[in-house]
């Protein structure tokens, strides 16, 4: 791969990966409800499922994702309505106990909710498919080029929405101490992903 490809490749990922998305949006609203640990097991779910879509692409998937389309259109569809739903929940629910003695929900939890909300998202796996090959070199095997991207990608991706749970994590004490604003807040933003992922499927 041309090393100046490369570089545009990684500063094009840096650019996308701090544009907000429903995968921040799960990250950031458990880090500042559960905590910033419950934030890094909900970025190993949604981490998870940017690897498996990055695995269909490195893997040439593109026909059979344009075979079926209607599938991935329904699942689209499931994922919007699902965060939506999550914010709404959010927003109606009471303002959190500061000396609650409740046990935290489990990591499993957070792990499978990151990836439930990642994985139908069919629109990122359509993103891959037109935006890897811009920066694929002609004179060059694909396969490791895809490989590199793929990896460089998930590791840009993963550590940039890592910083995002540890801070909102940190600042999560001085935002409970505002009652039921970090419900509204949390609640707002997974409704405002879930709605960007239904108008996008317009």
């Amino acid at each position: 791969m041309e090393p100046t490809l490369f570089a545009a490749f990684l500063a094009a990922t840096v650019l996308l990966a701090l544009f907000p998305g429903p995968n921040m949006a799960l990250i950031i609203a458990n880090s500042v409800t559960h905590g910033a640990r419950f934030g890094l097991w909900t970025l190993l779910g949604t981490s998870a499922a940017l690897a498996v879509q990055l695995a269909v692409v490195a893997a040439g998937m593109s026909t059979l994702l344009s075979l079926a389309s209607t599938w991935f259109d329904a699942l689209g569809w499931v994922g919007a309505v699902y965060l939506v739903w999550m914010g709404v929940q959010t927003w109606r629910a009471p303002a959190p106990a500061l000396d609650t003695t409740s046990a935290p929900p489990r990591p499993g939890a957070a792990v499978t909710r990151g990836f439930l909300v990642s994985i139908t998202n069919p629109k990122t796996l359509l993103f891959f498919g037109a935006f890897f090959p811009q920066f694929v070199s002609a004179g060059h095997a694909l396969g490791p080029q895809l490989i590199a991207m793929s990896a460089a990608f998930l590791v840009i991706v993963s550590t940039l929405d890592s910083v995002w749970a540890l801070a909102a994590g940190r600042l999560r004490g001085v935002i409970l101490r505002q009652g039921r604003l970090p419900n509204r807040l949390c609640g707002g933003l997974l409704v405002g992903a879930g709605l960007g992922l239904a108008a996008a499927r317009r």
